[in-house]
C-alpha cells in the first residue's frame, strides 16, 4: 500500500495552540431541569433560598420545652418542679398553647418550639410526677437543645453559585430550600463516528482480521465523564461517500465532531481526506508524541472536528490530551488540575528521539518511602494500558534512554490511586486471576504489575512488593524458584502448572520432530521470563525462524499459533486447551510466591496465605483449572 508522509508533526504546545486559534467554542446555553435530574450538571446562575431553614424554631431533641429562667439552680439533689400543659408537640405541628412562668410543654425532636418558651430541657434529666407536674434535675441556657429560624440558611441568603458542578451535597441545599427546578449549563452536544473497515461493533460476529469497537465507548463515555452529551453516529466502513455523509450529520447536529482511526494517510484512510474539504479543514496533521502522531485537528466554520488514532491507548491518550480541556471548558467545568509525583523509574526505558514520549506508568510504594514507577509497555494498540495505569512520565524528544533507577515526574492519571493492599509484581497467570479474585471478593485491593519472574524477584529484592510470583528453574539443582530467594525473602507455595509445547491440532509429530523441522516457526517468550528459560533450555544452540519474536504472555502464544503467524510455542496447558491446541507435556514447573520478609504479616499477605492453604475452596478452584498443589515443602 502506498503510504503519504504527514505534511508537518508539531511540537504538542504549537498543534494545540494552532487549532486553538481556529476553533470557536460556543456558548452552550441554558437549561432548567428537574431537581432530580441535576446530579452531574453545572449550575448556570447563582441560586438565593425563598425561604429561612429551618423555617421556624425547633427542637434538637426529645424532652420539654421551657422557660430557661425557670430552671436556674435545677439539680439532682434539688430539682425544679413545672407545671405540664395541657399538650403535646410532635414534628409537623403548630403549638397551641403559650409556655408560660413555671410551665411546661413536652415536643418531640423537630417539633416547632411554643410562644413563650426559649430553651428545651432533654428527657433524661426529666421524670413525670403523676399530678400534672415534671421534675427537672438540670438547668438549662437560653437557646439550649434549640436551632433559629434561619441560622442554617436566611431567606435570600445565596446557598450556591453559577458553574458549581451539582453532586448529592448541592442536590440536598437545594432541596432544603424547596428548589424543584435548577437552571443548569446545556450539556455540549459531541458526536462520534468510528471508521474502519476492520471494525465490528460488541455483539456482532468476530472474524480473523477484525477488532471489536472499543474506542466508540471509551469516547462515548469520556465524554459524558466531562459533563458532555455524547451522540455515537455509529461505525463506517472506508467508504468516502458515508464518511462525508457521516461527518455532515455530526456536524449539523452536534458542537463538536470526534473520528476515530484513518488518521494516518493510507490509501485505505479517508477521514483525513473528507475533513480536509472543510473550511478551513485540517490545521495540524501529526503531533511529535507517542503515542497519538498521527491525531488530526480541523474546524469547520469555527465548530472543532478532530481525527483520532484507531489504536486505544493512542485515541484515548490524545482525547485527553487535546480535546477533554475543550469538552470541560464548553461544559462550564473548570480546568483539571492534574496531581503529580516524584518516583524512581524501576526499568530501563529505550524512546524514540524527536518525539515527546509519554509513558504509561504504575506506582508501587517504596519501603523507604517514594514511589517506583513501573513502564506499562502493551503499546498504543493496548486497551488496557491506560486504564491500569496510575499516570504517565513525560520523555523529552531529544532523550533516547532512561536508565532504570532515573528519578522522573509522574503526572496522574485522573484521581489520586487509592494505595493497594497487596502489590503483586511478576509473572502473569491465569491462575493469578483467580487468586486475585478470591482476595477481592474478601474486601482487598490487588494491584498487578506484570514484568516476568526476573522482573518480580528484583522488585520483591527491593521491597516494593507484597508478592513476586515466580517460576524460574535452577539448572544445576533442578529446583524451582527457593535457589533464587535471599535472607530478606521467604517463599509462598502457589500451585504447579504444566509447560508444554502447543501446535495446532492437525500437527501430530512430537516435540524432537518439530524441533528438527527447519521450515516450522517458532514464537518465543521475553527474556526474563521463567517460560524463556525453559525454552532456552530446551533450544540449546538451535535458533528457528521466528526465534526473536517475543511476546509478554502465555496467551500472546496461544494467539500465534492458533492464527498461524507461527507453528510452535511454548505454553502452560491451561491456556492450551482454552485455545483448542494440542500439547506436549514437557515440565510441571512450581508458580510460587516470593514474600519480602518485612511485608510477610502485613493483613493481605496473610490472607494471601491463608487461601493457598491445602483443602482451601480457592485450590479446588484452582485444580478445576488444572492447576496443581505443590509438593510437599
Amino acid at each position: 500500500m502506498r503510504q503519504q508522509q504527514f505534511l508537518e508533526v508539531l511540537d504538542r504546545d504549537e498543534a494545540e495552540r494552532r487549532w486553538r486559534e481556529a476553533i470557536v467554542l460556543p456558548d452552550p446555553g441554558v437549561e432548567v431541569v428537574p431537581v432530580e435530574e441535576a446530579l452531574g450538571r453545572v449550575l448556570a446562575s447563582r441560586i438565593a433560598s425563598d425561604v429561612d431553614v429551618p423555617g421556624f424554631d425547633r427542637s434538637n431533641m426529645d424532652g420539654f420545652a421551657v422557660r430557661a429562667a425557670d430552671t436556674f439552680g435545677a439539680s439532682e439533689e434539688e430539682p425544679v418542679f413545672l407545671t405540664l400543659n395541657d399538650e403535646s408537640i410532635p414534628t409537623g405541628v403548630a403549638p397551641r398553647l403559650e409556655v408560660g412562668a413555671g410551665s411546661a410543654t413536652s415536643i418531640a425532636t423537630g417539633g416547632m418550639l411554643p410562644r413563650g418558651a426559649d430553651a428545651v430541657v432533654p428527657v433524661e434529666v426529666t421524670d413525670l410526677c403523676g399530678d400534672g407536674r415534671v421534675e427537672v434535675r438540670r438547668s438549662v441556657v437560653p437557646g439550649g437543645a434549640l436551632s433559629f429560624a434561619g441560622t442554617d440558611i436566611g431567606q435570600g441568603e445565596s446557598v450556591l453559585f453559577a458553574g458549581t458542578v451539582l453532586t448529592s451535597r448541592e442536590t440536598g441545599v437545594l432541596a432544603a430550600i424547596g428548589c424543584s427546578e435548577v437552571p443548569v449549563r446545556r450539556r455540549p452536544r459531541i458526536a462520534i463516528v468510528s471508521t474502519g473497515d476492520e471494525i465490528v461493533q460488541p455483539g456482532e460476529a468476530m472474524r480473523p482480521g477484525l477488532v471489536f469497537d472499543s474506542n466508540g465507548r471509551i469516547l462515548a463515555d469520556a465524554v459524558r465523564e466531562l459533563g458532555g452529551e455524547p451522540h455515537f453516529l455509529g461505525a463506517f466502513r472506508d467508504d468516502e461517500a458515508a464518511l462525508r455523509e457521516a461527518l455532515a450529520r455530526g456536524l449539523a447536529e452536534a458542537d463538536m465532531v470526534l473520528l476515530s482511526g484513518g488518521t494516518s494517510k493510507g490509501e485505505g484512510d479517508l477521514n483525513a481526506l473528507v475533513v480536509s474539504e472543510l473550511d478551513p479543514g485540517i490545521v495540524v496533521h501529526g503531533v511529535a508524541l507517542k503515542p497519538g502522531k498521527p491525531i488530526c485537528l480541523a474546524s469547520d466554520g469555527g465548530k472543532p472536528v478532530v481525527i483520532l488514532p484507531g489504536f486505544p491507548t493512542s485515541a484515548i491518550f490524545t482525547f485527553h490530551e487535546f480535546v477533554a480541556p475543550v469538552i470541560r471548558q464548553m461544559a462550564g467545568l473548570a480546568g483539571e488540575k492534574r496531581e503529580s509525583v516524584t518516583a524512581s523509574l524501576a526499568q530501563q526505558t529505550n524512546s524514540e528521539r524527536g518525539r515527546i514520549e509519554y509513558l504509561l506508568v504504575g506506582l508501587v510504594e517504596r519501603p523507604e518511602g517514594g514511589y517506583s514507577a513501573w513502564p506499562m509497555g502493551k503499546g498504543s494498540g493496548s486497551v488496557t494500558s491506560f486504564s491500569r495505569a496510575d499516570g504517565f512520565v513525560r520523555i523529552e524528544r531529544n532523550v533516547e534512554i532512561v536508565e532504570s533507577g532515573s528519578e522522573v515526574e509522574v503526572t496522574r492519571i485522573g484521581r489520586a490511586t487509592a494505595v493497594a493492599d497487596l502489590v503483586v509484581i511478576g509473572s502473569h497467570c491465569v491462575g493469578l486471576d483467580v487468586i486475585a479474585a478470591a482476595l477481592g471478593r474478601e474486601g482487598f485491593q490487588v494491584k498487578v504489575l506484570s514484568v516476568g519472574s526476573q522482573g518480580g524477584l528484583a522488585a520483591a529484592r527491593r521491597g516494593e512488593c507484597d508478592a513476586a510470583p515466580i517460576h524460574l528453574l535452577d539448572p544445576a539443582s533442578g529446583t524451582y524458584n527457593a535457589p533464587f530467594l535471599d535472607a530478606g525473602l521467604t517463599l509462598l507455595r502457589g500451585y504447579t502448572r504444566m509447560q508444554g509445547v502447543v501446535t495446532r491440532p492437525d500437527e501430530t509429530r512430537d516435540v524432537e520432530a518439530l524441533l528438527a523441522d527447519p521450515s516450522l516457526r517458532m514464537v518465543n517468550r521475553n527474556r526474563g521470563a521463567g517460560t524463556r528459560v525453559l525454552i532456552d533450555g530446551l533450544l540449546g544452540e538451535r535458533r528457528p525462524p521466528g526465534f526473536p519474536y517475543e511476546p509478554r504472555s502465555h496467551f500472546a502464544v496461544a494467539a500465534a499459533v492458533s492464527q498461524k503467524r507461527a507453528d510452535w510455542g511454548v505454553t502452560i496447558e491451561t491456556v492450551a486447551n482454552g485455545a483448542g491446541l494440542r500439547f506436549r507435556p514437557l515440565q510441571n514447573e512450581h508458580y510460587d510466591f516470593a514474600v519480602p520478609r518485612a511485608r510477610a504479616e502485613r493483613p493481605a499477605v496473610v490472607a494471601l496465605a491463608r487461601l493457598l492453604e491445602p483443602g482451601s475452596a480457592l485450590r479446588d478452584e484452582l485444580a478445576a483449572l488444572g492447576f496443581g498443589a505443590p509438593d510437599p515443602a
